[in-house]
């Protein structure tokens, strides 16, 4: 992350902690993300330097005005405006982990080899949550190749519990490496 990323997304937090509107604005700063990770040619013309400033912010207005917090269209603005909408993603990052500092959560990403079961993943929350006494934020993904078990990431661990990684600690301890 870079350092206008963490300073213009620790400024729109401050902001909208003061407002008392930060998680309404994380929602919307995530689903943004996710549009934007779908949708790469749209921050491609929103950065392309042959539009004028007026010509990118226009755009982000007609496109997001009523459907996001006028604080969050603001910022996009703003980025457009500075050539600088490649940071959105580490803007969002940083904003993100000073909500999650200030309101206790713990960000986990679980690897399974097929989707989580709504008791699975209730189980999963409820273990996490007693281990870190924090609220947990869970990521899911989903990787075949697996086979079966658990892969963890929190606070910069990795905890594998999977299939693969017990039978690939096998084949080594065979082999002797």
């Amino acid at each position: 992350m870079t350092d206008l990323s963490r300073e213009y997304g620790d400024g729109l937090y401050a902001l909208c902690a003061e407002e008392g509107i930060a998680k309404e604005v994380l929602e919307q700063l995530q689903a943004l993300k996710a549009c934007f990770d779908e949708q790469p040619d749209f921050c491609r013309l929103l950065s392309n330097m042959s539009l004028s400033k007026q010509e990118r912010v226009g755009i982000v207005d007609r496109t997001l005005r009523g459907q996001v917090h006028p604080y969050v269209l603001n910022f996009l603005k703003i980025l457009c405006e500075r050539g600088a909408l490649h940071a959105f993603s580490g803007c969002e990052q940083a904003y993100r982990e000073q909500y999650n500092r200030d309101h206790g959560v713990t960000e986990a990403c679980v690897t399974t080899s097929a989707p989580l079961t709504e008791e699975q993943r209730r189980k999963l929350l409820i273990k996490l949550g007693s281990m870190t006494g924090h609220q947990i934020s869970l990521r899911e993904k989903v990787d075949p190749q697996l086979i079966g078990g658990v892969l963890l990431e929190m606070d910069g661990k990795r905890y594998d519990n999977t299939l693969r990684h017990r039978l690939q600690s096998i084949h080594q301890a065979l082999v002797g490496k």
